[in-house]
């Protein structure tokens, strides 16, 4: 998704929508304190690094290169084993070695555009593999070569999944560089203050941010003024009339244009024009909320870049696929994890009296009743317990929660932390009433207060885990939550539910929010 406006030859859209309104500047998610610090007073050394920071991308996807040609040459090896005694076969599998790293870069999976954060890069990568290994596939049925048939079935898996792991890899290395301070793009954000402090704040709490804000440029703005974000003072830089100059002191090579600034469209033509002769790309934040990369598609129409949306999609042959993996992946943990289930299920029995499986009723689907399972982690008479505990409710929005909550039994704790007492909800998604990712299944009392744009997460079935599981769970504020499971509706994908499950493993093992 690299589409420019008139006039500009560097132009990317943010993938975090960004609210431009007064209203919204301080709403879904941008209240409260930053989740990391703000990388926002340059030192001396900083500002060196600066002078580099247009190679480390070029030095980054040449590492990648070298990792996909190194991944595809092993996998090629191990298959080249089975047909061994096949001249033609042995040929296609050394063409196959040239044209498959070529694949990967023609499908832009080496942009800088999607280095070290989403699941853009991943897609990309599975993309271009699958193509490949199905034109090879092609190739060996019209051209009659003989190979054994399991060689493009065991090739595909092998690849993708070498592929994909070289990545991962590559990606742990690059967010470690950018939390010391390293591979970020310096950038300067313009706009009014409001809507610099929202992209400011986006831009501090997204892991693997890929950008160095170095400071301001606002209107009427002079240098030596600062602008206060969540208890930081970010410099001020210039006014907007003089970005450019500020971009080749301070060395910056992206220039975020973070709302509507005097000059309108004129003015960012013009900058956009002007910031090509320092190499720095110009970055239109979207004022589309809760809108990902993938449903954004650029229209030219006689010169005029027109944004095209599409809508959501709540039903087809994505969900169909998703159900399939449901089914899939829910059953082989229910046959695998079975010893461990049964463990619990003691270990619940002799804790505290009362039954194993808690059983609790929680709204799905189009609001939808359904009864979902969990090992029980309270006293048996929570429930009435509750309204007792309400004047120590910790929880925001409709959510009741307590951080030493006395309903909570001594197993229930540490289940609870390590996510165990969960485990039964995957009968919960084999019989369908859920999915293994979704939003969080709300109880009836909190469905009931919804307000009116919150009930646009009952239009999928709600999941095991989700964003709000791998954010900070019960550390979450509502509106966060909400934010969250809205974003992940409206831009859900395979691939983004196949990281979420990833993740997930690793929230469990080092769990945050978790009581």
């Amino acid at each position: 998704m690299s589409s420019a406006p008139a006039g500009a030859r560097h132009s990317t859209l943010m993938p975090t929508g960004l609210p431009f309104s007064r209203d919204h500047a301080t709403g879904l998610g941008a209240t409260g304190p930053l989740r990391r610090a703000l990388p926002l007073h340059p030192d001396h050394a900083r500002i060196a690094r600066s002078a580099a920071a247009s190679a480390w991308p070029r030095r980054y996807g040449l590492a990648l290169r070298v990792v996909d040609t190194a991944v595809v040459l092993a996998t090629l090896s191990v298959a080249a084993a089975s047909v061994a005694d096949s001249p033609s076969a042995l040929a296609l599998l050394a063409a196959l070695a040239v044209i498959w790293p070529v694949a990967l870069g023609a499908y832009r999976s080496r942009e800088p555009a999607v280095f070290g954060a989403g699941a853009e890069e991943y897609r990309r990568v599975a993309t271009a593999s699958v193509h490949i290994v199905a034109l090879l596939a092609l190739v060996v049925v019209l051209s009659g070569v003989a190979t054994p048939p399991a060689l493009v079935a065991t090739m595909l898996p092998l690849g993708v999944g070498g592929l994909l792991a070289g990545r991962w890899a590559s990606r742990r290395w690059l967010t470690h560089e950018r939390a010391n301070g390293l591979c970020l793009t310096p950038a300067v954000v313009v706009g009014e203050p409001e809507d610099v402090r929202y992209v400011i704040r986006r831009i501090a709490a997204a892991a693997g941010a890929p950008y160095n804000v170095l400071g301001a440029a606002l209107p009427g703005g002079r240098r030596g003024q600062t602008l206060a974000v969540d208890g930081e003072r970010v410099p001020v830089l210039s006014s907007i009339d003089d970005v450019v100059r500020t971009v080749a002191l301070k060395k910056a090579a992206a220039v975020i244009i973070a709302g509507p600034v005097p000059g309108g469209n004129q003015y960012v033509r013009e900058l956009g024009w002007r910031l090509e002769e320092h190499d720095a790309e110009l970055v239109l934040a979207s004022s589309l909320t809760n809108v990902a990369g993938p449903r954004i598609h650029w229209r030219p129409v006689q010169g005029l870049p027109l944004m095209e949306v599409d809508l959501p999609q709540y039903s087809g042959g994505k969900h169909l696929v998703k159900r399939g993996m449901d089914i899939i992946l829910s059953a082989a943990a229910l046959a695998v994890l079975a010893p461990v289930l049964g463990v619990l299920a003691l270990i619940v029995r002799l804790d505290s009296p009362g039954p194993v499986i808690f059983r609790q009723e929680r709204v799905g689907r189009g609001g939808a009743p359904f009864t979902m399972l969990k090992f029980r982690s309270m006293v048996h008479d929570a429930e009435a317990r509750r309204t007792a505990l309400a004047q120590q409710n910790e929880g925001s929005g409709v959510l009741f929660k307590m951080r030493t909550d006395p309903r909570v039994t001594r197993c229930g704790r540490w289940m609870r932390k390590y996510s165990l007492d969960e485990l039964p909800q995957f009968v919960n998604v084999l019989t369908g009433d859920m999915s293994l990712v979704g939003p969080r299944p709300p109880l009836p009392r909190e469905f009931g207060a919804y307000e009116s744009y919150t009930f646009r997460r009952m239009l999928i079935k709600p999941g095991i885990t989700g964003l709000w599981q791998i954010n900070g769970r019960s550390d979450l504020e509502w509106d966060d939550a909400v934010r969250l499971d809205l974003y992940y509706v409206e831009n859900w994908s395979l691939t983004g539910d196949l990281m979420i499950l990833w993740r997930t493993l690793k929230a469990v093992i080092t769990p945050v929010g978790a009581y």
